[in-house]
């Protein structure tokens, strides 16, 4: 095979992977969203209920991200895609099977939600992985801004067909077709190929986890990055956990309402994502990287003036720039974990960050309720917004803006 031949078959590798990850997390939108609609509308599930059931969706986040990283730096990260993938449209499933035979019930769907979540888990950790070895170095940004696109159509759609499903022709139906998605991921994975990597020494779980935290910690760009996914994280979820009750108390607004602004956010994520490739050829990566967090400042501060001007168009301005201007982030730092962090611990480095992320989420919305209760609404969008800003300035404050493109090799701080 000549090189061009190579590259060649490269981008159509790329393809499939970036067609299975459209309709590998197109079937998780729809899982996540179609769940509490069925406990609710067919088990007649009240809000502890439903809360356990978000619970067990979102644990494997915070449980498995870190193992699973270790497990794709040691086998295949494609088989390690397609077999979480095949679990997942396995658990999907398992709920039109349970309705059929009347053992359907709200633990029961809490246990198919943690499945399917790892599912999810194991493919957002080694999919990262995975692209270096499809796409040259000096393509990644438009690579993952691709994949970033695939992600903003299944989140912006994902929910609304699942609602759609559910209302026309009931839960199962909803559950069928996701997890046909996750076989067509699975189908689509079996056609990407994986070059081989280097024999690595074997290493205790938790040595190996050690070394990839120590290497992210202690990296000069990693360690911003990683702060800021945290402080991002737990300021959205603070704002998150306030955000229904102050529309109806402090906007005025009913349930259309809300779902109108909070749509805003999925129209910024495909917007974001539709520009992101070509801002970033015009921009410095620096500027890229530093665009995300600044942007979110924009977006808290649209939503801090709602408390002055209790304006519905000022809530969605500010979900609309959540959703557009952490695209760029999203993709300048996915490319930067990718560039520096040695192959063999991509994997472990990548579960690093999104355990970060996840893990400050229940802070963030536990913090917002406690703020909410105890010092009112308009206090708990305040923290946010200044979580926000605090956010903004880690990046402002670290190498990251000065960086003119991305760094040329994988190396240790």
């Amino acid at each position: 095979m000549t090189r061009t031949d190579g590259a060649v078959s490269r981008a159509g590798a790329f393809r499939r992977l970036t067609w299975s990850n459209m309709a590998a997390q197109a079937a998780e939108q729809i899982g996540l969203a179609a769940a509490p609609m069925v406990a609710v509308l067919a088990l007649g599930a009240g809000a502890g209920e439903t809360g356990l059931l978000s619970a067990a969706q979102t644990l494997p986040f915070l449980l498995l991200s870190l193992p699973l990283g270790v497990l794709a730096d040691r086998v295949a990260r494609r088989r390690l895609m397609t077999l979480a993938e095949a679990s997942r449209a396995v658990a999907l499933a398992a709920l039109p099977l349970l309705s059929a035979l009347g053992w359907l019930s709200v633990p029961a769907l809490a246990v198919i939600g943690f499945a399917a979540a790892t599912g999810t888990v194991a493919y957002s950790v080694a999919a990262p992985a995975l692209v270096p070895t499809l796409v040259p170095r000096t393509g990644l940004a438009a690579a993952n801004g691709r994949l970033e696109l695939a992600r903003s159509v299944a989140f912006a759609g994902g929910p609304g067909l699942a609602g759609a499903l559910v209302s026309w022709a009931g839960g199962s139906v909803a559950f069928v077709v996701a997890a046909a998605l996750s076989a067509l991921a699975v189908a689509l994975l079996a056609a990407v190929p994986e070059p081989p990597r280097l024999p690595q020494p074997e290493r205790h779980p938790l040595r190996a986890l050690q070394e990839g935290a120590a290497f992210a910690w202690t990296h000069r760009l990693l360690r911003p990055v990683l702060l800021t996914a945290v402080v991002w994280n737990c300021s959205w979820f603070v704002l998150q956990a306030a955000y229904v009750p102050y529309a109806v108390r402090r906007l005025g607004l009913e349930a259309s309402g809300i779902g109108a602004t909070l749509a805003c956010y999925g129209g910024g994520m495909l917007v974001g994502a539709v520009l992101a490739p070509r801002l970033m050829r015009r921009m410095t990566f620096g500027a890229a990287i530093s665009a995300g967090p600044l942007v979110s400042v924009a977006a808290a501060v649209c939503m801090a003036a709602t408390i002055g001007l209790p304006w519905p168009a000022l809530a969605g301005a500010g979900f609309f720039l959540f959703g557009a201007g952490p695209l760029l982030w999203t993709i300048a730092q996915i490319t930067l974990r990718q560039t520096v962090t040695p192959e063999p611990m991509l994997g472990r480095v990548s579960a690093l960050v999104m355990t970060g992320s996840t893990g400050a989420r229940p802070i963030g919305a536990a913090l917002g309720g406690v703020i909410g209760v105890a010092c009112g609404l308009e206090c708990a969008v305040i923290v946010s917004a200044l979580g926000f800003l605090v956010q903004a300035l880690l990046i402002l404050g670290s190498p990251l803006p000065r960086l003119e493109v991305v760094p040329d090799e994988p190396a240790r701080a």
